[in-house]
């Protein structure tokens, strides 16, 4: 890596700095959100990750919320767009204006030139408009009228759908789903966090209060220190065997990319940060193939009429992959330790 290219991400954290961080934001999400500890991980690590989110559920559970708490958690810029039938591309990425006085054309920015951009009910603007995103999110750069504009670091897209009523959506095509890291559902809350949700949400919004914990700064060294989690060989092979199965499925006719496959690894560098490990477990792998992978593939017509979804026939390939042989030894084996005791996983100490 270049030093041009570090010093736009920043410097790394110390581990003891790094997990500060990290749950102060976890922490500040869930006074919004109740009850979704897993979810809130989840949706950081794919910041983290240098990766876009597509949260997926029925109307009410706080999809919107938690895409407006992590933007609110984090001091950087943030833009909200309301996807609609007449949504056009210019609203998404900007337009060329004549301006009288100079005689010339000068660009106006549109929504997505900010840190966080919050996209809501994306499948209601028309195909024309929802690929508007597909430049910006994976190559971080805008192109209008032939003149290319370079998006801020961090850069994360946040957008959210709903499975049922679709009628007069447009379901995102495959190009646009396979550049999203991860899909994630928030499900209804349990009686526990419901009632806390009545006390805390019943007379005020806690929305409106959440005050940043974080910064773009700060963010940017978070994801450096996430570029350095370890990666064994065995969990890089784990990794392309379990995309693989996904391409040899039979009840697949669309098998995940090898985007997919780059993104699997990527979101399992940050989750095992966040877990405070400097090195990735197939464990993780295993955490996260359904939210990277189920969203990316496509059943074929016989497993459709047998109603099954994506994400159990993802569960059903992750039990039936063997993990690799050398697994991290157990904390309460007392068996001598090979390696001199480093795990198979563990980076090599200087």
């Amino acid at each position: 890596m270049t030093q041009q290219t570090w010093d736009e991400v920043g410097g790394l954290l110390p581990h003891d700095e790094f997990r500060a961080a990290s749950e102060a934001i976890v922490g500040n999400i869930e006074q919004v959100i109740e009850g979704k500890t897993a979810t809130v991980r989840l949706a950081l690590a794919v910041l983290l990750a240098e990766g876009h989110l597509l949260i997926e559920d029925v109307p009410g559970v706080g999809k919107t919320k938690l895409a407006k708490a992590l933007a609110r958690s984090i001091d950087c810029s943030v833009r909200r767009i309301q996807f609609t039938p007449d949504l056009l591309p210019s609203d998404v990425t900007g337009v060329s204006v004549y301006n009288q006085e100079t005689h010339d054309f000068e660009f106006r920015p549109g929504a997505v030139f900010a840190n966080l951009v919050v996209g809501d009910e994306i499948n209601r603007a028309s195909p024309k408009t929802q690929s508007a995103l597909l430049e910006c999110m994976e190559e971080r750069q805008v192109t209008v009228d032939g003149v290319t504009y370079q998006l801020q670091t961090p850069f994360m897209v946040i957008a959210t759908q709903n499975p049922i009523e679709m009628e007069g959506t447009y379901p995102l095509p495959e190009a646009q789903r396979d550049r999203f890291t991860a899909r994630i559902a928030m499900g209804y809350p349990g009686p526990e966090a419901e009632l806390a949700m009545l006390d805390g949400h019943g007379a005020t919004d806690p929305l409106q209060e959440l005050r940043p914990v974080s910064d773009a700064a700060i963010v940017r060294r978070l994801i450096a220190h996430v570029r350095q989690v370890h990666v064994a060989d065995a969990v890089k092979q784990y990794a392309i065997d379990l995309v693989t199965a996904t391409r040899e499925a039979p009840d697949l006719r669309l098998g995940a990319s090898p985007r997919a496959t780059l993104q699997l690894l990527r979101t399992a560098r940050a989750v095992a940060a966040l877990e405070g490990r400097d090195y990735v477990l197939p464990d993780d792998l295993q955490v996260l193939a359904v939210p990277v992978l189920a969203h990316r593939i496509i059943p074929t017509a016989d497993a459709q009429l047998a109603r099954r979804t994506t994400d159990a026939i993802v569960s059903e390939l992750v039990h039936r992959l063997p993990l690799p042989h050398d697994r991290k030894r157990s904390p309460y084996d007392t068996r001598p330790a090979p390696n001199n005791g480093r795990g198979p996983y563990e980076p090599r100490r200087p």
